[in-house]
């Protein structure tokens, strides 16, 4: 069946910016640029009523933890109903996603569940403990009620397998390879942004992303005493007063939350790229990062597994060991040919990544799901692919 209508249910969209949003957003474009029509359910938040022409329609939400938790609710039916949608795509499903899920199993509808949150690290952080159990049978029955899981890496995919969850398969995330390139580093703006952060030419260990207690930026902490390098991070959050606390010896430069052209020449101006956080499904920007022919060094946990070569983009460290962490750094900021050979690698590495071509590849996913729905659930499982 071809896939003119999309139906997305998201537990976050703008103003929010976060990985969720950032995928919507591409998808919602793709749908546009191929000629197919989209709506857009989400929480209550403050979100335009629509996007690049696409309708976006609130539900009712409460607050918690600072993020708005999308309520069950009769609109969503009702918005089904009168859309008439090909395919249900519930982008990180939870309340208003399980109940979006509910709904199409009701009404027959194919539906896609996109899978974007570490319940296991999140859990171990917080020492939720039985919690724990309760979340994943949650995450459990969600999903099982979708046609089919997509999930981005091995490491997530694993975890949704050993949950019990079903039809999960692999759909990675896509990157700008022209917002985010290796010229951007001989641009105006990146060679400014150098000369603020690193005025004696320092080399320069930059961090994008949340600043969050489950982003680790602690860790930077290992960074200490390696001679000759200065430390940028661009992202804002609640955990900033405690990464100024600990961080104050390495004195990073804090450039707050940037986006489009700005967050561009920020990549540009970096010479590595450090990520800390160990409970990434994914790892948005360790793709943008690499696009902008930076090597990366990240927690060998979750998402950046699949994403760093070890010794060809980047290198690997164990969450918890200072050690490893030190002296990647140390290595890379004391050999330019080998930050350029990585950084070329990396860059290689997400040719294939375009958001068009990831694109393509979510609607094969959706033909697959439908196929599902229509064939009846036994047939198709033995086909699919």
């Amino acid at each position: 069946m071809k896939i003119e209508r999309v139906a997305i249910v998201t537990e976050s969209f703008l103003p929010t910016i976060n990985g969720v949003t950032t995928s919507v957003c591409r998808v919602l474009d793709h749908l546009q640029e191929t000629g197919r029509e989209a709506i857009v359910i989400t929480p209550r938040c403050g979100a335009p009523t629509q996007y690049r022409g696409t309708p976006v329609f609130e539900v009712p939400s409460l607050a918690y933890r600072q993020f708005p938790v999308g309520l069950p609710s009769p609109q969503v039916a009702a918005l089904l109903q009168r859309f008439q949608p090909d395919v249900l795509h519930a982008a990180s499903p939870f309340m208003l996603g399980g109940q979006a899920i509910g709904e199409a199993q009701r009404v027959g509808l194919p539906s896609v569940a996109i899978y974007q949150t570490d319940v296991a690290g999140y859990a171990k952080r917080n020492r939720l403990g039985a919690g724990a159990s309760i979340a994943w049978k949650v995450i459990k029955q969600i999903h099982n009620g979708a046609d089919r899981t997509l999930a981005p890496s091995s490491a997530a995919i694993a975890d949704l397998k050993n949950a019990g969850v079903k039809r999960v398969k692999k759909w990675v995330r896509g990157v700008d390879l022209e917002g985010f390139h290796p010229d951007n580093r001989r641009g105006a703006a990146s060679a400014a942004l150098r000369e603020r952060i690193a005025p004696g030419g320092e080399t320069i260990a930059g961090y994008v992303g949340r600043v969050a207690p489950e982003k680790g930026l602690h860790r930077l902490e290992a960074l200490e005493g390696i001679p000759n390098i200065r430390v940028a991070i661009v992202g804002d959050g609640p955990a900033m007063p405690e990464v100024r606390s600990r961080l104050a010896k390495l004195d990073p430069v804090y450039l707050g939350a940037l986006s489009g052209n700005a967050l561009s020449a920020a990549y540009g101006s970096f010479d590595m790229f450090c990520h800390t956080g160990a409970e990434e499904t994914f790892g948005q920007t360790l793709q943008e990062a690499a696009a902008a022919g930076l090597p990366v060094i990240a927690p060998r946990a979750g998402g950046p597994i699949d994403l760093v070569d070890e010794g060809e983009t980047g290198h690997l460290f164990e969450p918890d060991s200072r050690t490893e962490l030190h002296q990647a750094v140390a290595r890379l900021a004391s050999s330019s040919s080998e930050r350029g050979r990585m950084g070329e690698a990396g860059r290689r590495r997400v040719l294939t990544r375009s958001w068009p071509s990831v694109c393509d590849d979510l609607i094969k996913h959706y033909e697959k799901a439908t196929a599902r729905a229509l064939r009846g659930v036994e047939e198709a499982e033995l086909v699919e692919a």
